[in-house]
Parts: structure tokens; C-alpha cells; sequence
């Protein structure tokens, strides 16, 4: 029928008759056409599950029954209540560039199913499931892809339960064999936050839930490692364990394999120039050009917490070659590493950034890296190894001291390349790795105070010189060195001030608990859905609140010896507990102001170091009823004043108490 008169219409209603057969062949017929506003077809009937925090494994599905036309069901997946949406808000095949679909698929069949997400196809190459996932939240519609013929978008299913088979590291109170506790529960929160944070990412390297881009090794699988993050990219970084690898010896060293499976593997596929990769992504090929000095430091912290010397013997000829052979032939002529040269200037770093040249993050590195090797070469008696990276390291030092050092912002140049800014990692490294001097140390930590202070911690770099938005992203991980460097240089109150600021965004924002791998503009997902919000490279607060509020570290290989070294700022006490290869060291202490209690529970095999707070001329010391420090003379051979602060020294095995008073 035509219409009587023009009509204006912004959308129409087509009505199609089925297809007809005919001796003329098949067609369909246009029988209305309505030019009326229509209405969006009502969205499919869904439920979300809350698993009350982000959560890793295969999801499992109940279904009672359902009617008899195949009705499928699609599940999305994501972390952030923000991106939840009818698709996932990261699937490995999606990255793939394949199959990637948005969500998981299953079809119902009538008399039900006990379904877990495998990854994989129910029929032929349709209906098809990405399997694990790293997720908070999970929405389960009735629904089916239009590719999926085996399954239909109607119909009706019955759910009689939705549970996880959990993959990664179960932590539970008897595998807690370090803990940590103090008097601001926030604190507390953030340890235990890690603590998870870094167990989701424990799990086993499997083929099928790695990383799709070329990540997969044979090497590699069925063994447990610490992947970056839960969600993605699921691949074993060796930079990331600079912090996730600290976090797991000092909760559940049980599982410390995790972090010697990968730095054994990453070893085992050196370049022949001596170049470490980074991970298995790409076949061992990614091009990182800070990594393989991470490598080296991981390596002698795996060596520090857990005494394995014969990893050290086994793999210093690697260390050998890649310091003496790769970074050397990236080294200027005045001693520094300079991105660009031996054809590096398309190497990238932790976050892939477009910096060149003489960058102060990789010297000070660097710097770490030959000063922890040399440890390691005299563990193992190669003396003249040591030497030569200990003279190296000096020199490098000297020569990031004279061509990187900004006086007037009072901080060290980002890049000696470009326009200037000023950058948290090398600074902060500067600071740890003994680079800076006392003074330079106090002006740069006061440059990042003045420049780069947000509400959700401390941006990475103090202008958006590099990238719009880099002077208000903040990462966890370069964070990690700068709280260090704070509860080092006597600057506890602000190294408390920070964690509160990172840690206490990330914790009361969805979807709490968990540590994320970046914050971006404002406090937001730096990298929107793609973020992952349970990296194990931001749990760095972890080892801060032990090894620096607490105040325990090892010093040598296995805690043969160690340092007690409590820096309280405002927190009234604070206990734990170190597993050590000899049994658990524990530390408690309580401070109120002018008096400062600590009891030490010593292991076998071990002797340490108390270093008590506060300025050693106005404290009197006691223990066992006796003045072992009276503000000027010592009362024993052990006890004495270094650096200004009371030390007592040669504490051995049992349990040991001292009490120290601060003169008005």
C-alpha cells in the first residue's frame, strides 16, 4: 500500500516475509514497511556474579537444564564494574587476532551440564571459550554469537551454582610463613593486598592461558613461575620479579621455585652477544634494554633469601657474559650506557618508552646490577670478577654523578637526550643503588615531592615532555625504589605518606584488595580495560613495611646474617615474621615516642644486627637489666654508635630484648 503523504522518519520497520522456493527460484517479499520510531530490541536476560575480588582459573557453570533448541549462554568477564559490558574486558584471543569473540561461549543442552570454561570449541569451530580468566566480575546472558548456528539466542536455562576452579597459589594461615602486622590496619590491609596480590600471579605455565603472542615454551610448561599479572599478559618477566619475587619469599618462600624456574630459563636462552630476554614472549625476542640487568639483580636476590648457591655457580658464566660483553658494547666513551648504540634504538624498557641516550634509570641500574654481581662473584670466589665490576661500578657512578646530575632543579636529568625532565625510576634508583650522595639524595627526593605529589601517589615524571599524561601516571613499581629511598635517608613520614597515598587509591577503588599495574589521569585504569588490576610488580609495599617499617633484612646469602633496622614514623608498633632457610626470624617492637621496646626471635645458624632508632647520643640502652649504651660509652664489646645510631652487634641465636630511652 503507498503512502498518502511524505513522511519524515529518522528510522523504518521493515517486515521480510522467510525465504520462498519457487519454479522461478527462492526470494523473499517486503510486506510493511512502518515509518514510526523503533525501539532497540530489549537487551538478553543476564545475572553478573560478584566474586567480591578479583579472582584467577576456570569458571564453572551448573546448569540444570534447559529447553530443547541449544540456548546459548555468553559470558563476559572483567575486573572493573567500569567495563563490564556485553564483552570481556580483555580475552587471550582477542589478542591473538583470531578467534577472538568477547566472551565465552556455551550451548545448553536439555538435561543440563556441569560446565567448566576450558578454552576450545563445543561444536566443530563454533560455540567457542577462551577458558581461564583473571576477574572480579562475570555476567552470564542468554545469548548466542549469529556465527554460532549450534546455538540459539532464546529459549530457557536453569543455573543451580557458578564457582571457580581456582589456579594460583592458595595462601591460607599455614602457608603464611612470613606475616606482618602493626598498629594502622591500613598498613595491614596493603601488606595482605600484596600478599594476594602476588599470589594470583603464582601459578602454573600453561599453553593454553599464557600469553598467545609467541609466549608459549616448552621449557616453561607445567612449571609454577610468577607470571605479570592475572589477568594478562600472564608471562614471566624478570623485571617484575625485581618486586613480585621479594613479596614471595617474604610471605610463602615455599614456593620460591617460581622465581628460580624463571630466571633459570631466561638464562638458558641467552643471546650469543650476551643479551637476557626479557620473557618468553615472541620466541625470547622482545627487545628490552633495561631487563637483563634486572636478571643480574634478581639473581642475587634469589641468592640473598634463599642460600642456593649452586644456581649461582651454575649460571655466573651468564652473568659473566652479559656484563661483560652485551652492556659493553652499548657503553659511550664516557663509561655510560647510551640506548641507540649497537643498534638498540628500537629497544624498549618496563614501559616502553621512547627515551634515548644516556638515560639516568638505566646507569643507575647498572650500577645496581655490577655491585649485586660482585656480590655474587664473591660468594662463589672469583675475586678478580668482583673487582672488575666493582671498579666499574664506580666509575659509572662517578660518570652519572658529572653528566646526569641537573643542579639546578637539584635531580637527575631523565635523559641527557631531549627536553628536560626529571624521572621517578632514576632518581629513585639513584638513591638505593648508592648513587647519590647524602646531598643529593635529600634534593631529589624534595624535586619529586615538589613536583610530582598527586592524591594517588607519585607520578613517574615531573612533566608530560615524553607522552600527554605522564606527569600524572603513577606506577606501583617505579613507586617501590622511591619508598625505599624515603624510609633509607630518615624520611619515614613521607615513605608512610606515599604507600597511604598509592596504596589506599588502589584499595578503596574497584575492585579493591588487589595491586594494579598502573594509574593513570585523575586515579583512573591507565590503560582502561586492557589494565591489569593484580600485577605482581606493584605489591612492592609489601617488602617495604618488612624489610623498612619492621626493619628486617638479610645480608648474606641465605640470612647466614642480617639487619634489624626499624624505621617507625608514626606507627605505635609493629611485629612479624621472615622465613629463613634456618627457621623464622621475628621482630616486634613498640614505640611510644621516647621509648622504643623491641624483642628479637633469632633462628639457628644466624646472627645479626639491631640498629635502633633515633639519634644514638641522647638514648640509653638496656637489656637483661643492664646499661649496655648510656649516650657516651658502651658497656660491651658489641654495642657501639655508627652513623649516629646505636648498634649492638653478634646477636646469635635465641630470643633477645632491649629497651631504648630517649634522653628529653
Amino acid at each position: 500500500m503507498p503512502f498518502r503523504a511524505a513522511v519524515t522518519a529518522s528510522r523504518v520497520r521493515i517486515t521480510v516475509t522467510a525465504v520462498q522456493d519457487t519454479p522461478h527460484g527462492a526470494f523473499t517479499r517486503i510486506n510493511e514497511v512502518w515509518p514510526e520510531p523503533v525501539e532497540p530490541p530489549a537487551p538478553p536476560p543476564a545475572v553478573t556474579v560478584d566474586f567480591g575480588k578479583v579472582v584467577v582459573g576456570y569458571p564453572r557453570i551448573r546448569f540444570t537444564s534447559a529447553s530443547g533448541n541449544a540456548p546459548g549462554v555468553r559470558l563476559a568477564f572483567s575486573e572493573t564494574l567500569r567495563f563490564l559490558t556485553d564483552r570481556s574486558d580483555f580475552t587471550r584471543s582477542d589478542q591473538s587476532g583470531g578467534t577472538g569473540r568477547g566472551t565465552d561461549q556455551f550451548a545448553v543442552p536439555p538435561q543440563g551440564a556441569d560446565w567448566t570454561d576450558h578454552k576450545g570449541f563445543q561444536a566443530g569451530d563454533q560455540v567457542y571459550a577462551d577458558g581461564l580468566h583473571g576477574f572480579r566480575y562475570l555476567r552470564i546472558s542468554l545469548d548466542a554469537l549469529p556465527s554460532d548456528a549450534a546455538a540459539q539466542p532464546w529459549g530457557t536455562v536453569e543455573i543451580d551454582s557458578v564457582s571457580l576452579d581456582f589456579t594460583a597459589y592458595r595462601g591460607t594461615p599455614a602457608t603464611y610463613r612470613g606475616w606482618f602486622l602493626c598498629s594502622d590496619d591500613d598498613l595491614n590491609r596493603y601488606w595482605y593486598g600484596a600478599a594476594y596480590t602476588n599470589e594470583l600471579v603464582t601459578d602454573t605455565f600453561r599453553q593454553d592461558d599464557v600469553d598467545p603472542r609467541g609466549a608459549w615454551s616448552a621449557s616453561l610448561e607445567g612449571r609454577l613461575v610468577l607470571h605479570d599479572g592475572a589477568k594478562r599478559d600472564r608471562d614471566p618477566y624478570v623485571g617484575d620479579l625485581a618486586v613480585s619475587a621479594r613479596t614471595l619469599y617474604l610471605t610463602h618462600d615455599d614456593a620460591a621455585a617460581a622465581a628460580r624456574n624463571v630466571l633459570a630459563d631466561l638464562a638458558d636462552h641467552q643471546r650469543a652477544d650476551g643479551w637476557i630476554p626479557p620473557a618468553s614472549i615472541s620466541g625470547y625476542t622482545l627487545p628490552l634494554f633495561d631487563y637483563p640487568l634486572w636478571w643480574v639483580t634478581c639473581s642475587w636476590d634469589y641468592v640473598l633469601y634463599t642460600g642456593d648457591r649452586a644456581y649461582a655457580a651454575r649460571y655466573h658464566p651468564n652473568l659473566v657474559k652479559v656484563l661483560d660483553t652485551w652492556y659493553p658494547s652499548v657503553t659511550d666513551e664516557a663509561g655510560l650506557l647510551s640506548k641507540g648504540l649497537n643498534g638498540t634504538g628500537g629497544y624498549g624498557d618496563y614501559a616502553f618508552l621512547g627515551r634515548t641516550g644516556r638515560v639516568t634509570y638505566y646507569n643507575v641500574l647498572y650500577v645496581q646490577a655490577l655491585r649485586d654481581a660482585a656480590r655474587l662473584a664473591r660468594l662463589l670466589g672469583h675475586a678478580s670478577d668482583a673487582a672488575r665490576w666493582t671498579q666499574r661500578a664506580e666509575a659509572v657512578t662517578g660518570a652519572i654523578n658529572t653528566h646526569l646530575w641537573d643542579a639546578d632543579a637539584g635531580a637527575y636529568l631523565d635523559s641527557a637526550t631531549g627536553p628536560v625532565r626529571h624521572a621517578q625510576d632514576g632518581n629513585a634508583l639513584a638513591v638505593t643503588a648508592g648513587v647519590a650522595d647524602a646531598g643529593r639524595a635529600a634534593a631529589a627526593l624534595a624535586h619529586l615531592d615538589a613536583t610530582t605529589r598527586l592524591p594517588y601517589g607519585n607520578a613517574f615524571m615531573d612533566n608530560d615532555t615524553l607522552f600527554d599524561g605522564a606527569a600524572e601516571r603513577v606506577y606501583a613499581f617505579t613507586s617501590y625504589p622511591e619508598i625505599v629511598a624515603r624510609f633509607r635517608t630518615g624520611r619515614a613520614d613521607s615513605a608512610l605518606d606515599q604507600i597511604r597515598r598509592t596504596y589506599g587509591w588502589m584499595d578503596g577503588h574497584d575492585p579493591g584488595v588487589t595491586h594494579w599495574e598502573g594509574i593513570g589521569p585523575g586515579g583512573s585504569l591507565y590503560e582502561d580495560a586492557y589494565t591489569s588490576m593484580a600485577h605482581g610488580w606493584s605489591t612492592g609495599v609489601l617488602p617495604a613495611l618488612t624489610h623498612q617499617l619492621l626493619g628486617a633484612v638479610p645480608t648474606s646469602p641465605g640470612y647466614a646474617t642480617w639487619q634489624v633496622r626499624p624505621h617507625p614514623g608514626d606507627v605505635a608498633w609493629a611485629q612479624g615474621q621472615l622465613p629463613t632457610p634456618h627457621g623464622a626470624l621475628r621482630v616486634a617492637w613498640e614505640n611510644s615516642g621516647r621509648t622504643f621496646h623491641v624483642v628479637l626471635d633469632v633462628p639457628t645458624g644466624t646472627r645479626g644486627t639491631l640498629v635502633l632508632p633515633g639519634e644514638g647520643r641522647r638514648l640509653t640502652v638496656r637489656s637483661g637489666g643492664r646499661t649496655l649504651w648510656d649516650g657516651r660509652h658502651a658497656a660491651s664489646d658489641g654495642v657501639g654508635v655508627v652513623d649516629a645510631s646505636v648498634t649492638v652487634r653478634g646477636l646469635g641465636p635465641g630470643t633477645h630484648e632491649f629497651t631504648a630511652h630517649r634522653d628529653s
